[in-house]
């Protein structure tokens, strides 16, 4: 029970790596407030987590023994993120962890040059900009009770250049950036700010992940062609379970990693060690 008397803050967590997280932190005897924009969005070409999907992941925390506060909300909007902070502090009256977990994966699969202002702008609104609204909300109450931890969701191509995903990589390299810059600011404050990089998480049926087959849909090939050229990269020839990334997460968000801050910790099978 490692999150025992903590509240944590849960983006994206209708579906895949957010439920996920949230089932995990649950387990591990956290209160939660999840947040999802529970609607679809124009540009954004596949469907995004639903307000039925967001109540299912309360629902199932709540099964798990935790208290559970589902917050329908969009990173784009300052006015949003504040409001799912002041659920927090309403309902529980600290906020102790924040998961920023919200993103999207497309509009990709282009090159630089044919990616149109609009979209480039929505994927940095919602991949970086969120984040940073997210961490706005949430920062100055972690500073005023000298304790906190923010676990940004990046990627491996906040690593590392991917063909086609200028956008996103683009976002997701910022966004370790500003884990960086934001772990320094709040260091004295006793904050911590740490960035996650998964790998090529599969698309686990009980968390209803889209992030691969969105990626495969992007590049024109099958869900099947895609999963066998990212395992015939991965040096352990596996692609990542959304528990491993779960796991990490727990871990940065408990006390166990109380001295680790601005540090990037990746969970893909080695990928980027090459």
């Amino acid at each position: 029970m490692r999150l025992t008397g903590k509240t944590a803050l849960i983006t994206g967590a209708a579906r895949g790596l957010g439920r996920d997280c949230a089932l995990r932190f649950a387990a591990e005897g956290a209160d939660l407030v999840l947040l999802d924009i529970g609607r679809d969005i124009d540009g954004v070409p596949y469907a995004l987590g639903s307000q039925a999907q967001l109540d299912f992941t309360a629902q199932e925390c709540e099964r798990a023994g935790a208290c559970a506060v589902a917050v329908t909300a969009d990173v784009r909007s300052q006015d949003d993120c504040q409001a799912g902070v002041a659920a927090a502090l309403e309902r529980f009256g600290r906020l102790d962890v924040l998961v920023n977990n919200a993103g999207i994966a497309a509009p990709s699969g282009k090159l630089m040059e044919d990616i149109t202002e609009p979209e480039w702008l929505l994927m940095i609104d919602v991949d970086l900009s969120g984040a940073w609204r997210m961490m706005k909300a949430a920062l100055p109450h972690m500073a005023g009770q000298r304790s906190g931890s923010i676990v940004n969701v990046s990627s491996t191509a906040g690593l590392v250049g991917y063909r086609r995903f200028a956008g996103y990589v683009a976002a997701k390299h910022g966004l370790i950036g500003l884990t960086k810059a934001a772990a320094l600011d709040y260091a004295p404050a006793q904050v911590r700010v740490n960035a996650l990089c998964p790998g090529s998480v599969h698309d686990a049926p009980a968390r209803e992940g889209r992030m691969l087959s969105e990626i495969a849909r992007s590049l024109d090939v099958s869900v099947a062609e895609h999963e066998t050229i990212f395992v015939r990269d991965q040096p352990m020839n596996a692609l990542i379970d959304p528990a491993d990334v779960s796991h990490a997460a727990l871990w940065l968000a408990s006390d166990e990693s109380r001295q680790v801050t601005g540090t990037v910790l990746t969970v893909d099978g080695g990928f980027t060690a090459r």
